[in-house]
């Protein structure tokens, strides 16, 4: 549930329309999948250039799934 709520706080306050923000978590026996929905206006912000935003994103899910003893991975859905 911790991974969900990181990956929440920090793309609602990224975006244009954070009520629009659905995240889902699929646990796994030894890994974490966090699917993120965003408005489609709101893709470009969640992604950012060069996909930089999205890849710091997976960096701290990583950190704090690795405190965890797990594995993490985000997946951006459009």
């Amino acid at each position: 549930m911790a991974l969900r709520t990181l990956i929440d706080t920090i793309v609602r306050s990224l975006v244009e329309y954070p009520d629009e923000v659905e995240v889902a978590e699929i646990e796994g026996e030894h890994n974490t999948i966090i699917e993120l929905r965003v408005a489609r206006e709101d893709i470009g912000k969640v992604i950012g250039r060069d996909g930089r935003t999205a890849q710091a994103m997976r960096t701290l899910l990583t950190a704090a799934s690795s405190k965890m003893g797990r594995r993490a991975h985000l997946d951006i859905i459009d």
